[in-house]
């Protein structure tokens, strides 16, 4: 593979690629804040050797799902199983399933994904090949044969990315015995889990009761009423937090937000009981707890995260036949000014409240977004998420709120991956992409180059220690 280009993705204007040369130089080596991801944490915990390439890098991540499945690839040729266990079988031979990611890589050209995996090969795994058809076999067995040495094992590898903490996506039922592991034994490994009880919002769901069955076990209770139901869920955000966690979050498709009465919150769980529950009812259950959860985190201080705008599983055959994270996610338009006012009018000049808020609708950006930021000392905005986790989305994300809200009221970077090679990826690009909208501000003179090392080191590493409380 031919050298990663020192200067990828800076401006080829003179003046501003030498200053986000310079601004770049002094962030690319600070340790890595991972606030927000899906690394399952039993990868560090057991610290196996990774199985193969196809499995690590191909098969989880519904980035490369999405792309080829659009081209006409098969779930099945690349290692997905129907969850039915119905045909055609699933391919399970790694190495057909590489080939055929590699005779499709052009597809990738000018993504971000081809961006995180050209740095993966190089600098993770040293391949020095150029990825395609004819090289698939041995960029394979290059990479499969680094991940059989110690060095590439998972907290090795964690060490070697300069991980300063990990945070990963906990359900509310989860039994946080990996935390535990790594917390008791491996204590330089800083992994913690964020709080994400979502599956018991959803009561209109077919998987609702399941879900409540396993809170009831874990938290030794049984739950007869909403507010039984929020009982629980304080006593479970108290030992995440006991396990270092300092995070919640929230995904839902419209950000609503409404204090309910507790009769009218208790006949929606009726309802749940029984099974009866409608889109609707779930919205306003959805709602009524998003503002259950502010209250919380007033009083114990964790961080509340709120994903809104994706229409999750759009595609319902691939849904149904393959289940849940297979690329079938789409944004929607969001409403934020309107749905958070009940929120934020109730929490959001509490010095003691943190929301940090995600979208993947561009046009809230300027409109609603910064304008709430600049002004509600609790709102802070996460960084651009999915398919505007990019060179131009996030350089589209800086232009469109720094005027309005500054950087200090954004939350730095996150990763948001579950794909654990590619953290050191994604922070490179964000810290290149920062470097080089810092630069541009130096070339028009509306900052200096001392705010700008002051900004970039911010943007890098600071904002999510801080937003998160990662001291």
């Amino acid at each position: 593979m031919t050298a990663l280009h020192e200067d990828r993705y800076f401006d080829p204007d003179p003046t501003i690629r030498r200053h986000a040369r310079a601004l770049y130089d002094e962030t690319r080596a600070l340790p890595i804040v991972s606030p927000h991801g899906h690394v399952d944490p039993a990868i560090l915990a057991n610290n196996d050797a990774f199985a193969d390439p196809a499995s690590l890098l191909i098969t989880p991540d519904h980035y490369i799902l999405r792309m080829l499945y659009s081209r006409g690839v098969a779930l099945e040729a690349l290692g997905i199983a129907a969850i039915d266990g119905s045909p055609p079988v699933a391919e399970r031979d790694p190495r057909k399933i590489w080939q055929t990611f590699a005779d499709h890589w052009h597809l990738f050209r000018a993504t971000p994904t081809r961006a995180w995996l050209e740095y993966e090969l190089s600098e993770v795994f040293g391949v020095t090949q150029e990825l395609d058809s004819t090289s698939a076999r041995q960029v394979y067995d290059t990479i499969a044969e680094r991940l059989q040495s110690p060095e590439f094992r998972p907290r090795a590898l964690f060490e070697r990315f300069n991980i300063e903490v990990l945070a990963t996506t906990d359900a509310a039922s989860d039994t946080l015995e990996h935390h535990e592991t790594l917390r008791s034994k491996h204590p330089h490994t800083r992994v913690i889990p964020t709080f994400r009880p979502d599956a018991l919002f959803r009561i209109a769901g077919p998987g609702w009761s399941a879900e409540l069955a396993k809170l009831e076990r874990i938290a030794g209770t049984s739950i007869g009423s909403c507010a039984e139901l929020v009982s629980a869920l304080a006593g479970r955000r108290a030992d995440f937090k006991a396990m270092g966690g300092t995070a919640t979050d929230h995904a839902v498709v419209v950000p609503r937000t409404e204090r309910l009465t507790d009769a009218e919150a208790d006949c929606l769980f009726a309802k749940a009981r029984e099974g009866t529950a409608k889109p609707e009812d779930q919205a306003r259950f959805e709602a009524h707890l998003l503002m259950e959860m502010a209250r919380l985190s007033v009083e114990d201080g964790l961080v509340m995260q709120l994903h809104a705008g994706a229409l999750r599983d759009h595609n319902e055959p691939v849904f149904q036949r393959f289940g849940a994270d297979r690329g079938g996610d789409i944004p929607v338009a969001t409403e934020f000014t309107r749905n958070l006012r009940p929120l934020l009018n109730s929490y959001g000049n509490d010095p003691r409240f943190q929301l940090i808020v995600f979208t993947l609708d561009e046009s809230t950006y300027s409109r609603e977004l910064a304008p709430l930021a600049g002004h509600y000392p609790a709102l802070l905005l996460g960084a651009p998420w999915w398919f505007n986790d990019s060179v131009e989305g996030m350089t589209r994300f800086r232009r469109s709120v720094t005027e309005t809200a500054g950087i200090e009221n954004t939350a730095g970077f996150t990763d948001d991956t579950r794909a654990f090679c590619s953290i050191p990826a994604r922070h490179d690009l964000a810290r290149r992409v920062d470097a080089n909208y810092l630069g541009g501000l130096v070339a028009h003179h509306a900052i200096d180059m001392t705010d700008a090392r002051q900004m970039a080191r911010l943007m890098a590493y600071d904002l999510a220690k801080r937003a998160y409380q990662l001291t």
